[in-house]
């Protein structure tokens, strides 16, 4: 084998590599991980059999029925573990001013809160966070990142 042919052959492998590690251990975008058997009432087993986030559209924070699906799910879910407290944190995209995002993120977070305690779970369980665009889950400047940006996430605290 030529050199040539050993280094498409290394980068290959590489890629393969690469193609198979996924070393976040919160799941997919859609907040639905797929590692394996999580243990019961931790972060894993929200994100992998409940969904620990939330989508909002742009420049909004009312939740959309395929969230308020989620945040059921997950009501159901803090019912069967009461000890578990959680943060639902607020991001957005990229686009607008870091204040501005702030404020909007802390309404995501805020809107989330209400809905799950509107669903019988203690508010005392649930506090809010807002990141605003500080911490996005993808980087990129087209709407399919823009989409994944806009979210809130539900957080294990304490057990």
């Amino acid at each position: 084998m030529n050199l040539f042919a050993k280094s498409i052959a290394v980068v290959s492998a590489l890629f393969l590599l690469a193609a198979c590690e996924n070393g976040t251990g919160s799941g997919g975008a859609d907040g639905k991980g797929g590692m394996g058997p999580a243990t019961p009432g931790t972060q894993e087993d929200l994100s992998q059999n409940v969904g620990d986030r939330v989508f909002f559209a742009y420049d909004s924070s009312t939740l959309s029925s395929e969230g308020q699906s989620t945040l059921q799910r997950q009501a159901a879910w803090l019912k069967q573990y009461p000890d578990v407290n959680v943060t639902v944190e607020g991001h957005c995209d990229e686009r607008g001013t870091r204040e501005y995002n702030i404020a909007l993120g802390e309404r995501r977070a805020t809107a989330t809160k209400k809905y799950l305690a509107g669903l019988g779970v203690s508010s005392k369980r649930i506090s809010t966070i807002s990141y605003g665009k500080e911490r996005p889950a993808v980087i990129g400047s087209d709407e399919s990142a823009f989409g994944q940006n806009r979210r809130g996430v539900t957080v294990v605290t304490a057990k």
